[in-house]
This record gives structure tokens, sequence and C-alpha cells, in this order.
């Protein structure tokens, strides 16, 4: 039986000349950085080179990347950091973000008593633009806080429109660009945005490392304290190699962005022409998505919304029914539930996320069992 990965916004394999970048790390370069000697140096530059790579694609200072764990980290940090530091009393944000924001701007709240506003979702998934400007107001210290694409259903952000009406009203900018970064080019210098977090898991690189975007006005305190590493505001001993394999990935990423993305666009309309021709009334959740996501409502009965995924497994086949953080969870998707009628909630919705790896033999074998179910 061929086990087929379309779960790629849950997390991305990591490619072969990554593995390798990450070996030759571990093997040869294990010095500590904060070390003067060889060993360290040698480290040390490994980082650096790194940082350099990552703020070369993004066109910004490599002084304004830090290495964090993931972007989880890097939003509850940033975030706090605004409020309980830089006079931020008001949020906005959107009840389709991820749960790293989410809860990080219900305990801000609930801890700090500031303001929290939610922009109006669109019934095709979007956001409301003209609903978040009425938001806003420049006498009342602000942070937006949007991701550029939602990692469930796919609906894309503009950034520049929403970096142009932060500017308006004096409000700092936050973008969660997890699922977009390494997919889609990211011209920091014309996009007027404050804080950017990506995780390299998502782009073929290793889990357990990301980086964030601070642009060089913004003012913060450390998030740890111990250590002078990243610019001293985050102390602990860097991890070498997992920084060399985020960096080596968004590199090959950068690298093979266009033909890529032309290969899984192609392969995202190929699974759409074979759902509807096979599956009478499917719904696409969402409109104009990224071209690596596909989150469908199926035209199953209920019954068949907790087994689906069950019997999908047990051929081989890996899609979700939502973030892969809440795959534990009985609850139907936050996301859908925004949009979506209370009938059709209780249907079932796949995701289906791709990758260059994925082929169109895959998505027939998918379709071929969807139908037995």
């Amino acid at each position: 039986m061929k086990n087929i990965y379309l779960d790629n916004a849950a997390t991305t394999p990591l490619r072969p000349e990554v593995i390798q970048t990450m070996m030759d790390v571990l093997q040869n370069d294990f010095g500590n950085p904060s070390s003067t000697h060889s060993f360290g140096r040698s480290a040390k530059s490994i980082i650096e080179t790194s940082r350099k790579t990552i703020a070369k694609y993004l066109n910004c200072s490599a002084q304004e990347i830090i290495f964090t764990s993931s972007a989880t980290e890097a939003t509850n940090w940033i975030l706090r950091e605004m409020v309980k530091n830089n006079g931020i009393k008001k949020i906005i944000t959107s009840k389709i973000e991820h749960h790293a924001t989410l809860y990080t701007v219900l305990n801000l709240q609930k801890e700090f008593g500031i303001e929290v506003e939610y922009i109006k979702v669109l019934p095709n998934g979007n956001l409301d633009l003209f609903d978040f400007e009425r938001k806003l107001n420049e006498e009342i210290p602000t942070l937006v806080t949007l991701m550029h694409v939602n990692n469930e259903i796919g609906t894309q952000l503009n950034i520049d429109t929403v970096s142009s009406i932060c500017q308006k009203y004096k409000a700092i900018f936050h973008c969660d660009t997890v699922q977009s970064i390494g997919k889609v080019a990211i011209d920091l210098q014309k996009m007027p945005l404050d804080f950017l977090v990506a995780s390299a898991h998502k782009f073929h690189g290793p889990k357990g490392i990301g980086f964030t975007f601070i642009r060089k006005n913004q003012s913060m305190q450390p998030m740890f304290y111990g250590g002078e590493q990243e610019k001293g505001l985050r102390a602990g001993t860097e991890a070498v190699h997992q920084i060399a394999g985020l960096a080596k990935a968004f590199e090959l990423a950068n690298e093979y962005m266009t033909e890529e993305t032309k290969s899984i666009s192609d392969l995202k309309s190929y699974c759409i022409s074979e759902l509807q021709s096979n599956f009478e009334g499917i719904i696409i959740n969402g409109e104009n998505t990224f071209y690596n996501i596909l989150n469908v409502l199926l035209p199953f009965s209920e019954e068949k919304t907790a087994l689906i995924l069950f019997n999908l497994d047990m051929k081989g086949i890996a899609v979700s029914r939502g973030s892969a953080c809440q795959s534990g969870s009985v609850k139907p998707s936050h996301v859908l539930a925004e949009f979506l009628s209370s009938d059709d909630i209780k249907k079932p919705s796949l995701r289906i996320s791709f990758s260059h790896y994925n082929t169109k033999e895959e998505i027939d074998l998918l379709i071929e069992s969807l139908k037995t179910i």
C-alpha cells in the first residue's frame, strides 16, 4: 500500500538537501556559538550566514531577524511585549486566526484588561476590511494581528492594503506568515508591517525552529534572560543545526518557488476538477484560496464525519479536518464555524494541502478512496 501525504499545511517532509546540511553541522560544527575558540566561531558563523540568507530573500536587514523555536513562541512574545511594555491598549484580530494568536490575545485581555475587537468574517471566508478600518482609531494605541494565509481554508489577506490602513491609523501590524512564507515572495521594504513570524517545518525545514522579523524601530525586551544570544533578546545556546536547516530550506524554497508554485497550482486544479466530477454538490470552503490549500465540504451525511479521516488513514492517505494543533478535538473547526451554516458545519469538511512531492496519481487514489466511503 502506497502512503499518500496530503497534509502539508500541518507540516512538510524535509528536503534531502536540508537533511544533509543538518547532518554536516551536527557532525562537524558542534561548538558552542558563544565560545571564542575556532569551534565556537565556526558555529557562530553558520548562524550569522543563515540570518543573512533569510534577510536576503525577505529584503530586510539581517539584524531584524531573530531565531525562535517556533512562530507560536514568537507570537506569544511579541503580543505580550507590545501590551506589557509598549503601551498597546487595544488589539484588533479575527476569530479565524490560529490559536497561537487567539489564545494569547484572550490571555492578555484577561491579564491586562485591554480592549479586543474581532473583524467580521464574510460568507466567503475573507475578512471585511471596511469593518477593519471602522475599528481603528489613532487616539488608542492599537496592535493588529492577522494571518497572511489561513491555515485551514487558505483565504488570503491583502497585506499591502492592511499595512497601509495600519500606517494611516498609526497601528502596529503583526502578521502570521506561517502558511505563506517560502511559498510566495515577500519584500519587507515594500510591505511596511512591523512583525512577521515563521516556522521552518512549513517549508520543508526542521521542526522546533522558526524566526521572527522585528522592524528596527520596534523596542523589545528579552523573551528570556540568561545570555546574550540573539541580540540579547532570546537567551539560550542556539540549535545551530536547526538554524542551518531552516536557512537551507528557505533558500531552496525561494530558488524553486516559480516552478513549484505552478506544479502545485496545477495539482490543486486537477484535484478540484476530479472532486467536482465525482461528487455532486461538493462545496469549496473559502474564496480565492492559496495555491496549496484546498478545504472542501463533502456531500456526505453527518454520521460519516467522524469516520472519514479514519477510513482514509486506513488506506494510507493523510489529510485533515483542519489545524493539526486541534486534531485531538471533537469540536467543529473554529474557522469554519465563523461562516458555515449550523447544518453545514456538521457535515464532513476535509483540508487537502499539497506540496511539490505530490502527484496526480495520488489524487486519483484519494478520489477512489473517497468513493468507497
